[in-house]
C-alpha cells in the first residue's frame, strides 16, 4: 500500500516551491514595470471621501 502521508508532505512541498516562484516572478515583473522610464500610465486615485 502506498505511505500517502509521504506523497502527501512531497506533493505539498512541491505546491509551496510553485507558489513561490509565481509569487517571485510577479515580484520582479512589477519591480520592471515600476521602474522603467517612460509613462506606464498609473495614475493614483484616492478613495472616496480623501
Amino acid at each position: 500500500m502506498a505511505d500517502y502521508k509521504t506523497l502527501y508532505y512531497g506533493l505539498f512541498n512541491r505546491v509551496s516551491d510553485a507558489i513561490a516562484l509565481l509569487q517571485e516572478a510577479q515580484r520582479d515583473a512589477e519591480e520592471q514595470f515600476i521602474s522603467a522610464d517612460d509613462d506606464n500610465g498609473i495614475h493614483l486615485i484616492p478613495p472616496d471621501g480623501e
